[in-house]
Order: C-alpha cells, then structure tokens, then sequence
C-alpha cells in the first residue's frame, strides 16, 4: 500500500535579500549558476559573469578558495557595475574562514561548508558529549567574526553541506547520511539563531538523487520541528554533462519543486556555465511555486496491471522493467496495442492487462505495476526534464514499478527506451551502463576538465554498474565523489591523481597521460570488459 505524497510548500519561508533581490517568501523562484574561470583572472570573470547575466541567471556564484581570490572580488564587482552589469554576486569559501570575512565585505552572500569551521581531522571515532559540546563551542568562535562582519554589511550566508565532505564527528555519530548532512547544516543555523543572525540560506547537495532529496526533505522536518524557516537552495552536484545530467538533475531538483520545496535553484553541469541557465528557468517553469503539482502528476498516470499472477520481476527478469510498444533490445515487456496484449520478456508469452487510474490512498499490488506517462510531442530537452520529474515523483510511492512512456506518434521507441532506461538509472533503481560523477568546474580547477570528462566517458561507459568520478580539484574531489570505484581528480596545473576506492593509488599524472592510465588501473583491478560490437 502507497500513501498519497506529502507536499510541504515550503515557500512561506522567511524572505532574505541578496543586494537589490530577496528569495524566499512568496518570491519567484531564482535561478544560480557559477562562473568556471580563474578568479584572479579578472575579465575572464566579468565576462562569464555578464554572459550568465544576459542568459537569465538571477545569481552568479564566484570560487574564493583562499585570501587573494576574496579581495579580487572587489576588482570583479567593480567591473561588473562599470559595464552595466548589477546581478548579485555570490563568494564560495572552501578552506578556512579568512577568505569568507574578506569577500562579505565585498559580495552580498557568502558560500559557507561546514568543514570550513571545524577541527581537522584527527582519526578520532569515539566522542563524549563533552566533547562534542566543546566542538560545536570552538566553531560558534570561529563562524561569530563572520556573522558580525554580514551584520554590519547586510551580507547573507549560505550554509552549504554536501555529501561527503561531512567532519570526522559527524561521520562517527551519524555516519556519511542524510541524517549527518542535516545536523552538519542544523548546527550552524542554531549558533547563527542564538546570534540573532538569520539572513541565511541553506543547502544540501549530493551527487545522488536519492542523498540529496533524502536530505533535503529531512531538512525541511527538522526546520518546522525546531521553528526554523529559511529559504532552500537546491541542486544536485557533481551531476556531469548530456542528458544523463540533465534527467539527474530534473529528478531531484524537480521532484522537489514539485513538493513544495525551493527558493534558488543551481543545475551543475560539467559544461559551458550558460548552458545551465534554460535548464534550470524550464525547471522553475514548470514545477515552481505550484500547489497542485504533485497532484496533477498522479492523476495523469496511468497504472499498467499485468493480469498474471507474477511480479513484474517475475514477468520480466527485473524489479524496474523498460516497457514499450515494439521490440527492441532495450524494452523488457512489449504491449501490443491490436489486441491489447502484453508480451512476458521471461518466457516469451502473451497476457492481458488492465488500466486504471491511480488512487492517491491505496495502491494494490505494489511490485506488479506499471506506470505510464504520455506526453504531447514535447521537445527533447523538455521532455527529459518532464519525464524525469514525474517519474521521480512517481517512484517515491512505488519502489518496484515498471516505467512506460509515450510522447506523441512522431517519437522514435527506441529514443523512449533508452530514455526510461537512463531515468531509472538517474534514480539508482537500475543501471545499464557505467555511472559518472563530474563537477561542473571553477576557478580552482587547473586541467581540461570538460575534454577530458568526455574522454572517460567515451572510453568507460560500456562498463554496466561501475562508477567513475571527474573531479576537479581536491576541495570536492576525494571527498564528494562518494561511493565511485574510481576516481579522476585534479592535482595542480596539468596534473591528475587516480583514486580506487576513495585511496589515491596514482598520483600527479600528467592529464595528456590521465585517462589511459585509468583504463590500465580498470583492467588491472579486474573491472574491465571490452565494449561489444555494435548489432547492425
């Protein structure tokens, strides 16, 4: 039995202006996006930054990795205003807090981690309550200079947790989780509350579709538990590039939109920055702000019930069957629409069907279902978007459905299988070729990221179930690649370290080198296959 999905509207949460713009509240949704140049580079950045401005960008987030990157931010801004340009600007803080007091002074928000306040790790897993009281004492001291230099320049904050760059105490009482991602986050809100701070924005990211809106919606739980109302920024990191990024991002952006949840929006992409801007806008389009969104979704889904008395693994061979209308190597149950027919991917047999509307209360039969979505001859790009939505909506109430999807008489079946496939593998429910994880890229990476993220695909992607991180530096590198097998991850200028396992096995290879060393490091691990021919 599925209960119908709770919706949050979250919205009603506490405006916060950024500069001459507020989000939160009943405000429109905004859409982020950050620059990938060097930030002492300044034309480079004013430009990208007027370029993500011109494309529809609401916020431009820039990289301050250390004091030099802060105090050019003035000269930045300063650019930006002679030309015309006023978008907020936005300083990500990655190491220590120096840089951050440096930028509030100069943008009107500031990126925070977590772990940019805390004790560095020491190997230490047991911890008295003692000591965990005198640990978050130690970082109220270290985040107090902050919240008093935005006070007196109305600079707001964003807390910013992302999965697997959680401290070493949190890890040990919470483990790498959504739970640990939520209390990394509550804390810092609780010392900016007990401040009289409450200029704040926060945010929890992950790679996962599943991580992130795990964690997003136990954030929004424990804000109402505690009387906590601040706007939410989403985002799925490290999401990689084409359409797999684009449904990934749908997916846990989108559902959570349509729940209620989300005041800015960033979609990360392992490509040109402004390409990430109409991503986002459709997104907010089409999801944002709407009451009845979850609603409208259910009630045009149709349940597909196979008249066996078999599980769709049973009928099929997999929990999460490709259903479709013809016979193709993706498709795992074909229908046959002349004598409404389905045919049993197991043993080659024919059986009926019945269809019915789904019912917000009770779902019978939970793994013999097949949930269908038609769509009206969409655009591809809308369509991977819509689709992705829906059916991550959709499998939060069904965790052994089939997938079937139909978008007009003039799409190809064979373009909706492979569609479906990658959108149940966007949701972790089912993988048909290797997983990747890739930064969009900032200033703080020193090699081609995008050329070489595309040379590990084009050479590893065959690999079914393996996953395989790009990073571009290690700020996010060995840490927010999470669970990969292997990792591809920035080292300096030119320079690449090969990870297996979250361990650096290979380090400071030269990137012309990079990429043929991981397949070497693949092969000898035992993880390679050879690609198969193509089928002509």
């Amino acid at each position: 039995m599925a209960k119908s999905l709770k919706t949050y509207h979250f919205h009603k949460s506490l405006e916060v202006p950024i500069g001459d713009l507020v989000i939160g509240g009943d405000q429109p949704i905004t859409v982020q996006s950050m620059t990938n140049t060097n930030t002492l580079d300044t034309a480079a950045t004013v430009k990208q930054v007027i370029d993500l401005a011109n494309a529809g960008c609401d916020i431009v987030r820039i990289t301050a990795p250390s004091i030099k990157e802060a105090e050019n931010l003035a000269n930045i801004k300063a650019e930006t205003r002679k030309k015309g340009c006023h978008i907020p600007l936005v300083a990500d803080i990655h190491f220590t807090p120096k840089p951050a007091e440096i930028a509030a002074r100069i943008v009107k928000k500031v990126r925070i981690n977590p772990g940019n306040y805390v004790d560095r790790n020491r190997g230490k897993v047991d911890w008295t309550e003692r000591e965990i009281i005198e640990a978050r004492e130690r970082i109220a001291e270290r985040l107090i200079p902050l919240l008093m230099i935005c006070k007196e320049n109305g600079t707001a904050i964003r807390i910013g947790t992302n999965h697997g760059s959680l401290s070493e105490r949190i890890l040990a009482m919470y483990g790498n989780t959504p739970e640990g991602m939520v209390e990394s986050a509550m804390e810092f809100v609780r010392i900016c509350n007990d401040f009289g701070f409450h200029k704040l924005v926060l945010s929890m990211k992950a790679s996962s579709v599943k991580e992130m809106t795990a964690a997003n919606l136990l954030l929004v739980e424990e804000m109402i538990k505690e009387g906590f109302y601040y706007p939410i920024h989403l985002g799925v990191t490290e999401a990689g590039n084409g359409e797999e990024a684009r449904i990934k991002s749908a997916a846990g952006i989108g559902s959570l939109l349509a729940m209620g949840i989300g005041d800015t929006v960033r979609v990360s992409l392992a490509e040109d920055p402004v390409k990430e801007v109409p991503v986002a806008q459709k997104l907010v389009q089409f999801y944002g702000r709407n009451n009845t969104a979850v609603e409208n979704i259910l009630k045009t889904t149709k349940l597909i019930i196979p008249q066996r008395e078999k599980t769709l693994l049973e009928l099929s061979g997999v929990k999460h069957p490709v259903v479709t209308g013809s016979h193709l190597a993706q498709t795992d149950l074909v229908i046959s629409g002349n004598d409404e027919s389905m045919l049993s991917g197991v043993d080659g047999q024919f059986f009926r069907f019945s269809v019915s509307d789904p019912s917000p209360q009770e779902m019978p039969l939970p793994d013999r279902i097949i949930l269908k979505r038609v769509y009206d001859n969409l655009e591809n790009e809308d369509l991977l978007i819509k689709s992705a939505t829906d059916f991550s909506v959709l499998f939060k109430n069904h965790k052994q459905a089939g997938i079937w999807i139909e978008n007009g008489a003039a799409t190809d079946s064979n373009q909706l299988a492979k569609l479906s496939m990658k959108i149940l593998q966007g949701l972790g429910l089912r993988y048909s070729k290797a997983e990747f994880v890739a930064c969009p890229s900032c200033g703080r990476t020193k090699f081609n990221l995008f050329d070489s993220f595309n040379k590990v695909k084009q050479k590893t992607s065959h690999l079914k179930g393996l996953q395989i991180a790009v990073m571009g530096c290690i700020v996010n590198g060995p840490g927010e690649m999470g669970d990969a097998d292997y990792g591809y991850v920035g080292a300096g200028p030119g320079k690449v370290t090969l990870y297996r396992n979250g361990n650096a096995v290979i380090k400071n290879v030269d990137q012309e080198n990079a990429v043929d060393e991981l397949i070497t490091l693949i092969r000898e691990n035992g993880d390679w296959t050879d690609p198969e021919e193509p089928t002509l």
